[in-house]
C-alpha cells in the first residue's frame, strides 16, 4: 500500500506533508520527508511503475500591501529542472498576477510569512492559492531575509556571480522570498546542487495569461472527475512517447501559450512538416519510443543516487540519436532549413566525439554489455586490471565447482541437472539437492560420505567438505569483486555526471520534437482532421473560426458533432450575445471557441475548416459557479468575484468569454448587472466577448436603432447569435439543431427542457399557465437584429408602430385635459368619483374601438 498512499498524498491530494520514520519502541528519528512541491526525496518510490507527468514547483510569495494595491516579491524553484526565478509586481486586490503566475508555472505549495493577525487582504491572497490548488506553508517571518543570498546563490548557480549580482539588486521585496525558498527546500545542504542551478527573471508578460477559472472551465488539465483521457484538452493532446520527458513538457506548453507571433509559426511550420510527411512522423515516433527520461536520470546520477542501471538506460537512449538524426535527414520538404537549424544543426554538434560519442565509448568499455541480456549490469572486467584478475579466479572457482557436480553425479550414479541438482542460495551457498523421489536410493551413500542440509517438500539438500571449501573461495572472492566494482561504478558515475549540460540540451530537443510530433499525429489522425491557423498581431486581424468543433467532446465516442463558425470581427461583431435553450450548445460554442484559440497559440493546429487569429494575452472565463459555502462564499459571489476579476484584468487584447452571469440573484438585479457588465466591456475593456445568456433583454444591445439612451452612447460592435432548436407544432416537442446562427433567440424553452427531464404533467401546464401570465404583464418589446424586422408570432414580441403610439398619447392628453378641469374644490367626495369613473368608462369605450394604440 505504500507506494498508492504515497502517491496519493503527494500526487493527488496536494494538501498534506508527508513524513518517513525508522525505529522502534520510543526510538523513531526521521528518515525523509516530501511535499507535493518538493518529491525528491520519494521519486524512487513515486515513479518506480509511473511516469512522471509534471514537474512540481515551490513558490515564495512575500506581499507588501500599501494603499495602492500590493507589491509582492515572488520567487521559485523547480527542482527537477534546476532553475531559480524571481520577479517583482504590483498586483490588484484579487491577485490576478499571482494567480497567473501560479497557473503558468504549474506551482504546487507555496510558502508564506508567517502573519500574527489574519488581515482581510491575506485571505483574499489565501483564497487566490486556494482556487489554483496550491498548498499553503506558513515560515516564520525571519526565514524571509536576503543575507547572504548572493553568497549562497554563488554556491548553487553555474556561471560567473556579477550578473547574478546585478539581477538580485533590482528587487526589494523578491530576494527575500528566494532566501526562504532556499532554506526550506535546503538546497546548500545537497553539494551535489552546486553549480548546477541556473537563475532567470521571471516575465509576467511573455506568455498568455490563464486563472485558475479558465483552466477549469477550457479542461486544459486533467482532473479526477475525469471520465476518459479525452475530456481534458491535456489527455488529448498528450500523444507523446518518450518516458516522461514529452507529457511534462507539453504539460509546460499548455499552461504557458505563446505570444510571440514567429515562435508559435516557427511551431505550426514544424507541426506541418511532420503531418505532411506521414513516413517521418511514424519513423521518428519509433525511435522516441526507446527515449528513456533522460532528466530524471541525470538528475539522479548527479544526485549521486545511480547505478550502472542508470548509465545503461542513458546509454540506450544516446545510441537512438544518430537515427534521429538521419530521419530527419530525409526530409526534403519546404521546412528543410527550419528543421537544419532547430534540430540537425545541434543534434550534429551534440553527437561529436568531445560529447555524446565520448559517452557511448565509455560505456562501451566500460559495461558489461552482454550481461545485459541476463537482467545484470555489471562493469566489463577488461576495464579494469584488479577486475580481471578477480573475473578469472571467479571463473576457475565456478568450473571446479562444476567439475565437482559430474563428479559427485557420478559416485552417486545419478544423470547430472535430472536428478542431481546444483543450487545456490543465501542461506547454505552451493549445495546439492536430490528429490524425495530419488533420495531413498541413495539414502545409504548421503549418510555416510555427505553433511545432510535440510529435507522438504522439494527434496533433501546437502553438501560435502569439498564443496563447501570451494563455496566459501567463491562467495570470498564474489565480495573482493563486488567491492572493486562498486568503487568503478561510482567512477563511471561521476564520469557521466561530467556530461550533464550534453544531456540537459539533448533532453530538451527530444522532449520538444515528441510535443510536436504528438501534435502533428493529433492533427492527422482525427476523424475530421485539423488545420493550420492563420496568426495575426493582437492589434491587428479579427477572429474568425469556420467549421470549429470542440475537440474533447467531438472525441468522445457517442457524439456526433455539429461544426460552427465564429466571427469575432472589430467593429462588428466584437461582442456576441449567444442566446438560445439549455442544453442547445450554448456553453459548448463558447468554450471550443476558448480551447481553439488556446491551442494555436501553444503551436497545434485547430479543429476547424479554416481558422484566423488575432493573438491574445489572456483567456478569462466566467463559466458555471460552484458554492464554496466552505469559504462562506455563496454561487453568486464566486460568480461576482470572478466577474471583477475580469473587469480589472482583461485588456483589450485579452478574451471574454462569460456563462449566463447573473443568475443567482433576482431577475432584476441580475439582468441589470448583466446589462452593465456588457457595457462596461463593449465601451471600456474593448475585448473580444462572448457572452451567454438567458436574458433575452440583453439582446437590444445589438440594435442599431435601440433607445435613446443607446443612441446617444452609440454602442458598436455588438451582435446577437442564437442556438437553433425545432418545435413540433403539434407534440410540442423540442429538438435541439446544435447549430449558432446569426440573430436572437426569440423565446425561451425552459419549459420544454423541464419535460426533458419527466416533469409531471401537472406542474408542466402551471408552468406554462405563470408564464403566459407573466408575459401578457410584460410589455416589453425585444428587438432583433435580422435586418432590423420584427418577427411576429410571439406573445413576446407585441410591438407598437409610431402610429398607434400617437393616437394613444392623444387620446391620454385629452382624458388628462378633462380631469384637470373638474371643479374638484365644489364637489364633494361621491359626486368627484362618479365624475372620474365616468371620464375613465369613456376612455375605455374610446380604446375598446379604437383598436390597439398604445396607452401608457
Amino acid at each position: 500500500m505504500f507506494e498508492t498512499i504515497t502517491r496519493d498524498l503527494l500526487l493527488e491530494r496536494t494538501d498534506h506533508t508527508l513524513e518517513l520514520y525508522e525505529g522502534s519502541g520510543s526510538n523513531w528519528r526521521l528518515m525523509k520527508s516530501a511535499s507535493p512541491g518538493n518529491l525528491s526525496s520519494f521519486e524512487d518510490v513515486l515513479f518506480a511503475n509511473n511516469e512522471m507527468q509534471d514537474t512540481p514547483v515551490v513558490v515564495a510569495l512575500l506581499p507588501n500591501f500599501r494603499e495602492n494595491g500590493c507589491t509582492v516579491g515572488f520567487s521559485y524553484v523547480d527542482l527537477t529542472k534546476r532553475i531559480l526565478g524571481l520577479v517583482e509586481f504590483l498586483d490588484d486586490s484579487h491577485f490576478t498576477n499571482v494567480e497567473s503566475a501560479l497557473v503558468a508555472l504549474g506551482c504546487k505549495e507555496c510558502l508564506l510569512p508567517l502573519e500574527s493577525g489574519k488581515s482581510s487582504e491575506c485571505r483574499t491572497l489565501s483564497d487566490a492559492l486556494t482556487r489554483c490548488g496550491v498548498m499553503v506553508t506558513e515560515r516564520k517571518k525571519t526565514e524571509f531575509k536576503a543575507r547572504d543570498l548572493v553568497q549562497d546563490l554563488g554556491r548553487l548557480v553555474k556561471g560567473s556571480i556579477e550578473p547574478v549580482r546585478d539581477l538580485v539588486s533590482g528587487f526589494e521585496f523578491a530576494p527575500a522570498a528566494l532566501g526562504a525558498l532556499l532554506s526550506y527546500a535546503e538546497l546548500l545542504a545537497d553539494e551535489g546542487n552546486y553549480g548546477n542551478y541556473s537563475i532567470c527573471r521571471y516575465n509576467l508578460g511573455s506568455f498568455m495569461r490563464l486563472d485558475s477559472a479558465a483552466m477549469r472551465a477550457l479542461n486544459v488539465l486533467e482532473s479526477k472527475t475525469d471520465a476518459n483521457k479525452n475530456f481534458s484538452l491535456f489527455g488529448l493532446m498528450n500523444r507523446t512517447c518518450t518516458a516522461g520527458m514529452g507529457k511534462r513538457l507539453l504539460h509546460m506548453w499548455l499552461k504557458q501559450p505563446l505570444l510571440d507571433i514567429s515562435e508559435i509559426n516557427s511551431r505550426l511550420d514544424l507541426v506541418q512538416a511532420f503531418v505532411e510527411d506521414t513516413e517521418l512522423r511514424q519513423d521518428l515516433r519509433q525511435h522516441l519510443r526507446r527515449i528513456s527520461d533522460i532528466e530524471r536520470l541525470m538528475r539522479n546520477i548527479q544526485r549521486t543516487r545511480a547505478g550502472l542501471q542508470h548509465i545503461v538506460k542513458l546509454y540506450q537512449s544516446s545510441i537512438r540519436v544518430p537515427h534521429i538524426k538521419s530521419a530527419l535527414e530525409k526530409y526534403d520538404g519546404q521546412f528543410s532549413s527550419l528543421i537544419k537549424e532547430r534540430y540537425l544543426d545541434p543534434f550534429e554538434l551534440l553527437t561529436d566525439d568531445d560529447h555524446l560519442n565520448k559517452f557511448i565509448a565509455l560505456v562501451e568499455t566500460s559495461v558489461d554489455l552482454d550481461q545485459l541480456e541476463n537482467g545484470e549490469y555489471m562493469i566489463s572486467p577488461s576495464y579494469d586490471d584488479a577486475l580481471a584478475t578477480l573475473k578469472s579466479e571467479q571463473e576457475s572457482l565456478e568450473r571446479q565447482i562444476h567439475n565437482l557436480h559430474k563428479q559427485t553425479a557420478f559416485d552417486l550414479d545419478l544423470p547430472v541437472d535430472k536428478a542431481l541438482k546444483l543450487d545456490k542460495g543465501t542461506q547454505f551457498g552451493h549445495v546439492f539437492r536430490i528429490t524425495k523421489k530419488e533420495e531413498p536410493k541413495v539414502r545409504k551413500k548421503i549418510s555416510t560420505q555427505f553433511i545432510v542440509l535440510e529435507t522438504r517438500k522439494d527434496g533433501v539438500k546437502f553438501t560435502n567438505t569439498k564443496l563447501k571449501k570451494l563455496g566459501d573461495q567463491y562467495q570470498k572472492v564474489l565480495e573482493e569483486y563486488k567491492n572493486c566494482q562498486k568503487e568503478l561504478v561510482n567512477r563511471v558515475v561521476q564520469t557521466t555526471a561530467t556530461f550533464s549540460e550534453v544531456f540537459e540540451h539533448l533532453a530538451g530537443f527530444l522532449s520538444e520534437l515528441d510535443v510536436l510530433l504528438s501534435f502533428a499525429d493529433l492533427a492527422s489522425s482525427c476523424p475530421t482532421p485539423y488545420t493550420r491557423p492563420r496568426i495575426t498581431p493582437p492589434d491587428v486581424g479579427d477572429i474568425v473560426l469556420e467549421g470549429s468543433r470542440h475537440p474533447c467532446v467531438e472525441a468522445q465516442d457517442w457524439v456526433n458533432f455539429i461544426p460552427n463558425d465564429c466571427r469575432l470581427v472589430r467593429g462588428k461583431s466584437w461582442f456576441l450575445i449567444i442566446t438560445g435553450p439549455n442544453m442547445g450548445g450554448k456553453s459548448t460554442f463558447i468554450r471550443q471557441v476558448g480551447v481553439n484559440i488556446l491551442m494555436a497559440q501553444v503551436g497545434c493546429f485547430v479543429p476547424c475548416e479554416k481558422a484566423s487569429i488575432s493573438v491574445r494575452d489572456c483567456i478569462f472565463a466566467r463559466v458555471g459557479a460552484g458554492d464554496c459555502q466552505l469559504r462562506g462564499v455563496s454561487t453568486f459571489m464566486q460568480e461576482m468575484l470572478e466577474t471583477a476579476s475580469i473587469l480589472k484584468g482583461a485588456t483589450e487584447n485579452s478574451l471574454v468569454i462569460i456563462d449566463e452571469l447573473g443568475r443567482g440573484t433576482s431577475t432584476y438585479d441580475g439582468f441589470g448587472l448583466a446589462w452593465a457588465i456588457c457595457e462596461h466591456i463593449v465601451e471600456v475593456i474593448k475585448a473580444p466577448t462572448l457572452f451567454a445568456t438567458h436574458f433575452h433583454e440583453l439582446t437590444a444591445l445589438a440594435h442599431e436603432n435601440g433607445n435613446y439612451e443607446l443612441q446617444k452612447k452609440q454602442i458598436v460592435g455588438v451582435a446577437n447569435y442564437h442556438v437553433s432548436a425545432h418545435i413540433d407544432s403539434s407534440s410540442r416537442k423540442l429538438t435541439m439543431l446544435y447549430k449558432v446562427e446569426p440573430g436572437a433567440c426569440d423565446q425561451s424553452f425552459g419549459i420544454h427542457v423541464a419535460e426533458f427531464a419527466n416533469f409531471p404533467e401537472s406542474v408542466v401546464a402551471l408552468a406554462r399557465e405563470k408564464a403566459a401570465e407573466l408575459e401578457d404583464f410584460s410589455l416589453t418589446s425585444i428587438i432583433s437584429t435580422d435586418a432590423g424586422q420584427e418577427q411576429e408570432g410571439s406573445k413576446r414580441k407585441r410591438g407598437y408602430d409610431a402610429d398607434d403610439i400617437s393616437r394613444g398619447a392623444a387620446k391620454a392628453h385629452k382624458f388628462l385635459k378633462e380631469f384637470a378641469e373638474l371643479p374638484l374644490e365644489t364637489m364633494d367626495l361621491k359626486q368627484a368619483l362618479q365624475q372620474v369613473t365616468k371620464l375613465k368608462d369613456d376612455l375605455q369605450k374610446d380604446v375598446g374601438c379604437g383598436g390597439h394604440e398604445a396607452i401608457f
